[in-house]
């Protein structure tokens, strides 16, 4: 009885010593092909990681100015006051969300802007609702405080923009 627990025992240590060399040989292995500082393992430093993060947040902030009517879109979005009897005209692809006031929709044509909120288009001189977002599919469109207002409009703006 003791013969057969021995040789159960050593039997399963051949491929207990075959695993573990195994193991050993592909972890080595692929430790040896790779050499610090080659093109298989670069090494970095943290002012080179830093330089190439500041590159890339430039390309992606340097899409255009702000405000003013200024040309491209910016990331963000501005605050803006239109006094009353001016007109906020924002650029194609635009967005703009009324914060205070009463604002009414301004286009040089027939078509409106489209209220994402609510999901309708507003026709020239209609209301456009306070904290809705409001997109602006062509120039030439824009809003401007109600007649009976006697307030600013605070806007946020995405885009480009013009207060004439």
């Amino acid at each position: 009885m003791k013969k057969t627990k021995l040789m159960g025992w050593l039997s399963g240590v051949p491929l207990a010593l075959l695993a573990g060399v195994l193991i050993l040989d592909s972890v080595a292995g692929a430790d040896a092909s790779k050499v610090p500082g080659s093109a298989d393992d670069p090494v970095v430093t943290k002012s080179y990681v830093d330089q190439k993060i500041a590159e890339l947040r430039g390309s992606i902030g340097s899409g255009g100015g702000t405000g003013g009517g200024s040309a491209g879109a910016v990331a963000k979005l501005e605050v803006v006051t239109v006094p009353v009897g001016k007109t906020i005209y924002v650029q194609a692809g635009g967005e703009l969300i009324v914060r205070t006031g009463k604002a009414v929709a301004v286009s040089s044509d027939a078509n409106g802007l489209s209220d994402m909120t609510d999901g309708v288009d507003i026709p020239p001189g209609k209301p456009v609702g306070n904290n809705h977002l409001i997109l602006f599919p062509r120039d030439g469109r824009g809003v401007r405080a109600a007649e009976d207002s006697k307030v600013d409009l605070i806007v946020l703006v995405r885009g480009g923009y013009e207060v004439k």
